[in-house]
């Protein structure tokens, strides 16, 4: 597993322990790092995409909110809206992980820790996601 991987992983973590128990981002990334830390963990990447998704929380929740037609974003499955989340993030912020990185990253994520239905759920959204980046530039999405 890739370092990415698991840290994409480990942010997941802490973004599902965050929706059930509000906590301050920094110390829950510091917790987590402090406990489950291996070689293959980058906790400043793990830091970067949780406070990163936090701090865009509303205007990547509107967007999904805006791509999903048969489900609200509050009623999604944690796991999956936090990997959703994670993944709009990276796709919207991140310019040096390409889109489709991103994407089968989540999908893969989504597999592993979802439901049987995850993987499919997540690619739809996320597929949404990009044919609209195709047609409008970022900042046009978000207002």
């Amino acid at each position: 597993m890739t370092s990415r991987r698991k840290s994409r992983e480990m942010a997941l973590q802490i973004l599902y322990q965050i929706d059930f128990v509000p906590f301050p981002a920094e110390k829950a990334v510091k917790l987590f790092c402090e406990h489950f830390s291996s070689d293959n963990l980058n906790c400043e990447f793990v830091s970067y995409l949780v406070e990163g998704v936090l701090s865009h929380k509303e205007e990547i929740d509107a967007l999904i909110s805006s791509l999903s037609s048969k489900w609200r974003i509050d009623r999604m499955c944690s796991t999956d809206r936090n990997i959703i989340r994670l993944a709009t993030f990276e796709i919207l912020y991140c310019p040096d992980i390409p889109p489709k990185v991103s994407i089968s990253e989540a999908i893969e994520i989504g597999k592993r820790f979802g439901t049987l239905d995850s993987g499919a759920f997540i690619n739809g959204i996320l597929h949404a996601l990009l044919t609209r980046l195709d047609r409008h530039s970022v900042p046009d999405i978000m207002q």
